[in-house]
């Protein structure tokens, strides 16, 4: 307890120097405190959002024998989630049954028929575009309170309907489940995010905060090897040395909760782009508050610990400045594992062999990249000696000489400062590969959108209707064949479309002579062609129509039309058959068939597109094949967190650097001091300052670009896309490589100063 009273004494008593070092080793630590508070947050955002999309999921108790117990006077709903541009639109229709049930949460009580609760985002969307009341028809009773939606801006409804209106609707007796099927992220991809997040957030914070602990090293490890050279025990020292690392962590780490509890306040009120939340969702949990309280002054303490050791161990070797020993060639340890396996799945991709083993490539991948990271972080002390000696023995220039000599006596000085910037470059490089593996999973190429409705229970009128939306460029009925259930084996399906010869070019660009009123083949080399298909098989069809069924027989034509399919956007497969129009006998329709629709895959036509069904039948169930909107805001999500990430990287790396490079011209006072005093011009000066940073420094972006883009190619390889190399990202890391380079020179400068103060080189 001395010990530690001893080294708040000598932190406070000091002089104002000592005091501002202090006061920087605590902001610097609120700042790392407050982005590992933002990784730290983004689960529990997450779980609390999944959490209330659970709480109002409707639930029906079920019986021994998996049936709904009270269907008949249970109240029905059906759920229908359309994309409105890039996010999901979900619309609840409630039809009121003979007993009453609790509402959902966020609601005081269910809609009647004819009346409508949204959430606010959708009343404002409605306010805007009214066009967009054809989806959600009735009176607007209320608003959704927050318990009942994810997140601010979800587009929700709830809508009362007649319960002869609903007849696809499910029998709902409570609300709340367990867990939901619709996370906002999903527990793979939030792996991913996990995973990402700890390279370009996390291990830089790391190497952040153990720069921060380490502020005016060199005046502190003088100092402690004093206090042992009079007597004060190992232990002791290590205490004296605790005080102040971790006094100034705690304070730290105080000042950062109290910045993010602020900055939650504020963004979650703004928003980002595609994800917003509650303030309370991403309030301070108590695992966060812990983890930060004692994960940072033990991560100080150790850092702390590290730093000191040489004075515990040697403090007159201290006291006498002399040289360090050889740096130990084990750092190079952790890097050799990592590239083996970086480059052996580059390898794999480059000769074809893309690994096919996912839960394998699961662990080695994130353990490679882990590896890389760290050993590029404990290689550059010894590349960097090792470049050093090698200058300074071939360079005749005398800035150059002395910048190279200072380097090889002390490798560790010049990068630290640069250490957070390689790490910033390097983790940057591997978010980009998971933006372009999220990219290749969202992008659409095709210039058709086509929608999927059922056609039971649809009459015709409102078929026609629906045909006939703005929009539609096309249209025609996809259909199976009649199967028996009862029958042993696989029963025989034989797939066709009624369309006329102009519907069927709108399916197929390209197609062979097609003859109207003429029943033919659809084959495709490209395709694997049905072998139920066969020509001359007979195959029946179940129609309906003015209240009567009947079979109709279609027997499998020898002609046949060829299409070419080599970009798989063909809305047919080979071995369908083309019934004609004409050939459906009049007043009857298929009983189970399903209209495609088709349009331009343009945002505004699509919407168009949409509201129009939705004014026909708002309660009709439509697909949109190549857009699903729940993956598409999954993918959103994820983008703004990485982006996110990234902003967070791009301020520790920043932040570490002007730490660093504040306190290491500090220390490098007394140094440039007698330089001066020894007749150096400050130019020369100026010249090795420059020259001490830039070159350890461009030798680590090169180390980390040439490592960020394997393991990046390496993580392309296992994500098991198209696209392996990234050449197009090559040129903006370079940029930012360059750019990074300039920032160091540039903080290098102001290192010398134009007055000499010959009291430093008689100060402790």
């Amino acid at each position: 307890m001395k010990e530690l009273l001893l080294g708040l004494r000598l932190l406070f008593g000091s002089g104002r120097g000592n005091r501002a070092r202090f006061l920087l080793m605590a902001s610097g630590s609120a700042v790392g405190v407050c982005c590992l508070a933002m990784v730290l947050a983004i689960p529990g955002i997450l779980a609390a959002q999944d959490g209330r999309k659970a709480a109002r999921a409707p639930d029906c108790r079920l019986d021994d024998r998996r049936i709904c117990v009270g269907a008949e006077a249970a109240p029905l709903e059906l759920q229908l989630t359309d994309p409105y541009g890039s996010r999901p639109m979900t619309r609840v229709f409630h039809a009121p049954g003979v007993t009453d049930i609790s509402p959902p949460p966020g609601l005081r009580e269910l809609p009647s028929p004819g009346e409508v609760f949204v959430s606010p985002a959708l009343h404002q969307a409605l306010m805007k575009e009214p066009g967009l009341g054809q989806l959600v028809p009735g009176r607007e009773r209320g608003v959704i309170g927050a318990p009942g939606l994810a997140h601010p801006e979800e587009l929700y409804a709830y809508i009362g309907v007649a319960r002869n209106q609903l007849t696809a609707g499910n029998p709902v007796t409570s609300f709340g489940m367990p867990y939901t099927d619709d996370e906002t992220v999903e527990p793979s991809t939030l792996g991913i995010v996990r995973f990402t997040l700890s390279g370009v957030v996390l291990l830089p914070l790391v190497v952040y905060l153990s720069v921060c602990s380490r502020l005016s090293a060199a005046a502190r490890v003088r100092r402690l090897a004093a206090l042992r050279l009079v007597g004060l025990s190992k232990k002791g020292v290590q205490r004296v040395n605790a005080a102040e690392t971790v006094a100034a962590a705690l304070l730290g780490t105080v000042i950062g909760l109290c910045i993010y509890a602020l900055a939650n306040d504020v963004i979650s009120r703004t928003g980002l782009p595609g994800f917003r939340w509650y303030p309370a969702d991403g309030a301070l949990s108590l695992s966060t508050i812990l983890i930060c309280l004692i994960g940072c002054p033990i991560l100080a303490w150790f850092a702390g610990a590290a730093g000191a050791r040489k004075a515990i161990s040697n403090p007159l070797a201290v006291r006498r400045t002399a040289a360090d020993k050889p740096l130990s060639k084990w750092g190079l340890l952790p890097l050799l594992p990592g590239l083996g396996i970086v480059a052996g799945y580059c390898v794999a991709g480059a000769t074809g062999h893309e690994p096919q083993s996912t839960s394998l490539s699961s662990i080695l991948m994130p353990l490679a990249i882990v590896l890389v990271g760290i050993g590029l972080v404990l290689s550059l002390p010894i590349i960097s000696r090792s470049l050093a000696r090698a200058v300074a023995l071939g360079s005749r220039s005398l800035p150059l000489s002395l910048a190279m000599r200072r380097n090889e006596v002390e490798p560790g000085g010049a990068l630290r400062v640069a250490t957070g910037l390689v790490l910033l470059v390097y983790a940057a490089s591997l978010a980009q590969g998971v933006l372009i593996e999220l990219d290749q999973v969202s992008k659409r190429n095709s210039p058709v959108q086509s929608y999927t409705l059922p056609l039971r229970g649809v009459s015709n009128e409102k078929r026609q209707a629906i045909e006939e939306v703005s929009g539609v460029k096309g249209h025609f009925v996809k259909l199976d064949s009649y199967r028996e259930h009862d029958g042993e084996g696989w029963p025989r399906i034989l797939h066709a479309v009624i369309a006329d010869c102009d519907q069927l070019r709108t399916m197929v660009p390209i197609v062979g002579n097609c003859t109207e009123r003429r029943f033919a083949r659809l084959v495709s080399g490209d395709q694997i062609y049905d072998e139920d298909s066969r020509p001359g098989a007979v195959f029946p069809f179940l129609l309906q129509g003015e209240g009567k069924k009947r079979f109709f027989q279609v027997r499998v034509p020898e002609a046949a039309l060829k299409y070419p399919d080599k970009d798989g956007e063909a809305l047919v497969d080979s071995g369908d058959v083309l019934i004609p129009p004409s050939a459906i006998p009049r007043g009857f329709q298929p009983e189970s068939a399903t209209l495609v629709l088709l349009s331009s895959s343009a945002p505004d036509v699509v919407r168009s597109v949409l509201d129009g069904i939705g004014g026909v039948d708002p309660t009709i169930e439509v697909e949109t094949p190549g857009v699903v909107v729940t993956a598409l805001q999954q993918i959103t999500v994820v983008k703004t967190i990485l982006g996110m990430g990234m902003v967070l990287g791009l301020i520790i790396g920043v932040a570490a650097y002007l730490v660093a490079a504040t306190d290491r011209a500090v220390e490098r006072r007394p140094q440039v001091t007698a330089l001066s005093l020894l007749g150096a011009r400050p130019s020369t000066l100026r010249a090795v300052q420059v020259a001490q940073v830039v070159l350890p420094l461009a030798v680590g972006l090169i180390l980390a670009v040439v490592m960020g883009k394997a393991a990046e190619s390496s993580y392309l390889v296992t994500g098991g896309g198209e696209i392996f190399w990234d050449g197009a990202g090559l040129p903006l890391l370079m940029a930012s490589a360059v750019g990074v380079i300039l920032v160091a020179a540039i903080g290098s400068l102001p290192l010398v100063g134009r007055r000499i103060d010959p009291e430093l080189l008689r100060r402790d």
